[in-house]
Parts: structure tokens; C-alpha cells; sequence
């Protein structure tokens, strides 16, 4: 049986790395590239789109757009595109790549011809939001703030270097003109009415992401407890293979290091009932679950390939 062939576009950035190593230890895909000289000529590109079953975009968001065109220019030898770039998220001709969003996402994800991968703190913070929203137990108009830290490697090859040679700041906030790329996303897909506001920030760690969502419980309609949230999460990721709801730790402390080199995302809602409040918190690599290891998810539904990945069980049938 002949393998799945696929073209990483800007293979020699983060994710594009990250992308094409993951795609390496699977059997039933090869991946075809162009010599370094060649990856900037239109002719060539076109000519191995036109090879391949999938394209996998990990481009500037201007540049993801043409690649995408060049791709749709190919008629009916058009592969099909995961985008890795901002640019085509929240476009209603695209399918949102975050396959435990809802129930049947990742059979939309298999059957789509176009898919946008999530975003690294979208991923976490609609993960946590949805589920939520969709339950009736957070409104969408409620007036959410979003607080997240990363590992300095989300911030692309300047930081990267930045950290890596002169061992940039121990801790900063960034994007506090309170606007970023990634709200349009988080708001659409999270279901909410008002737009959130998002307050991110870098630490000096290489990889590893915290997405922590404060509530006030009896702000919330029918005042639920932590466990109430705790339950609408459960309800909603059952049957999920890389996704965990789970019990605040003990010792009130969470890391962002836990999960770096998997592809997981665990949930938590931590709350203390005298004073009525609670933080729901998210927990990824933003190198894994967000970024190359949701590409190669939505690279293997696409494909037909290991479909058991990020499928639910029968529990969501």
C-alpha cells in the first residue's frame, strides 16, 4: 500500500521542525521536500503541491494565503492544507482543527478539504471555555479574562535566539495594548458574545504552557460550585484519548514543564467554596497539543490514518 505523501512549507521554522520529526515516526506517511535553493520558487512549490495528498502551511499568515491560492490553483490535483499560520482560523470556508472542540470535529476534520490548526493559547483556552458556554453555566457575554504564561519557544525564532544567547527576561507580560492574534479565535470558538480580555506572557523556560481563567461563582447563572465545572468538563471530554479533566493538586501548585514532548492537555478547575470562586487552568506544551502535535492529529485524520487519534469513544456516539 503506497504511503500518504505530504509537503511541509516552511519546514525549517519551529513548527515546521516539530511537524516534519513527528511525521517521521509514522509508517504510513513520507514526507517530500525541496532542496534549500529551491523552497522560494513558485515553479517548484507548485510542482510538489501537485504531488502530494496534503500540504501543511507553516508560513507568515501572508504568506500561508498564497501558498493556500497556489495550492486551490491545482484544481483537481489541489492536495488538501492544514494551515499552521493565523491566517485562515476564524474563515468560515476553513475547518477549526481542534478535534475534542466538539462532538463529530474530527470527522469534520477528516472529511475537510482545508483545515486551520488551533492556536497554542486558544487551544487551551477554548478547552476550558466551550464546554462551559455550551452548558449554561458560563455566559457568553460573561466578561472573561484570560491570563496565560509560555515557554519563550512560542515566541518565534527572535525570542528563541533572544533567550537562548542572552538569556532574555526571567518573566514578562507582552501584548498589553490588549490586542493579539489569537483573541479572534478564542472568542469565535469559545462561543463568547464579548470579546475576552487576554493577558499573556513569556517566562525564561523553553517550552510548556499554563491558561488560567478566574471566575466569580455567584456571577455565574445558578451559582454552580467548582464541581458543577468540573462535571460539565468531564461530560464534554469523555472518551477523549488526549485530553484530561482532572483534580486541582493538593498542594495547590501547577507547572507548565509537566507536559512538554507529549501531545496532551489537561484541565482543571480549582475552587474554594467559602469564598465562592474558582480558576479554571489549562495545561499544554505549546510545542505539543499546541502546535506540531495538533498539526500531526489533523494531518492523520485527514489522511484516513490512525483515526483512533483524537476520536472520541463510544461514549460520544
Amino acid at each position: 500500500m503506497a504511503k500518504a505523501t505530504v509537503f511541509i512549507d516552511g519546514e525549517s521554522g519551529t513548527t515546521g521542525l516539530g511537524i516534519r520529526e513527528r511525521l517521521g515516526a509514522l509508517p504510513d506517511i513520507a514526507v517530500k521536500s525541496l532542496p534549500a535553493e529551491r523552497r522560494r520558487d513558485p515553479a517548484a512549490r507548485r510542482d510538489i503541491m501537485a504531488e502530494v495528498d496534503l500540504i501543511v502551511l507553516c508560513l507568515p499568515d501572508d504568506a500561508a494565503k498564497e501558498s493556500a491560492a497556489m495550492a486551490a490553483s491545482l484544481g483537481n490535483a489541489a492536495p488538501k492544507v492544514l494551515d499552521a499560520s493565523t491566517a485562515h482560523r476564524v474563515d468560515p470556508d476553513w475547518t477549526y482543527g481542534f478535534a475534542e472542540m466538539l462532538p463529530g470535529q474530527a470527522d469534520r476534520i477528516a472529511q475537510a478539504k482545508r483545515v486551520a490548526n488551533p492556536g497554542c493559547y486558544p487551544t487551551g483556552g477554548i478547552g476550558l471555555i466551550r464546554p462551559l458556554v455550551d452548558a449554561g453555566l458560563l455566559p457568553a457575554d460573561y466578561p472573561l479574562t484570560i491570563n496565560a504564561v509560555s515557554g519563550y519557544s512560542g515566541g518565534g525564532k527572535a525570542m528563541i535566539q533572544a533567550h537562548e544567547t542572552t538569556h532574555g527576561p526571567a518573566f514578562e507580560l507582552y501584548a498589553l495594548s490588549l490586542v493579539h492574534k489569537h483573541i479572534p479565535e478564542t472568542q469565535l470558538y469559545g462561543g463568547l458574545s464579548r470579546r475576552p480580555i487576554f493577558v499573556p506572557s513569556v517566562g525564561h523556560y523553553r517550552q510548556g504552557m499554563l491558561v488560567s481563567i478566574p471566575l466569580h461563582l455567584d456571577a455565574l447563572p445558578g451559582k454552580p460550585t467548582g464541581a458543577d465545572l468540573h462535571a460539565a468538563l468531564e461530560a464534554r471530554y469523555a472518551g477523549c484519548d488526549l485530553v484530561r479533566v482532572l483534580p486541582p493538586p493538593a498542594n495547590g501548585k501547577l507547572e507548565p514543564e509537566a507536559l512538554n514532548d507529549t501531545d496532551r492537555l489537561e484541565l482543571y478547575v480549582a475552587a474554594n467554596e467559602t469564598h465562592r470562586q474558582a480558576v479554571l487552568v489549562a495545561r499544554l506544551d505549546n510545542l505539543g497539543k499546541g502546535a506540531s502535535g495538533a498539526a500531526v492529529q489533523n494531518i492523520a485524520l485527514m489522511l484516513g490514518l490512525h483515526t483512533g487519534v483524537g476520536r472520541r469513544e463510544a461514549v460520544d456516539a
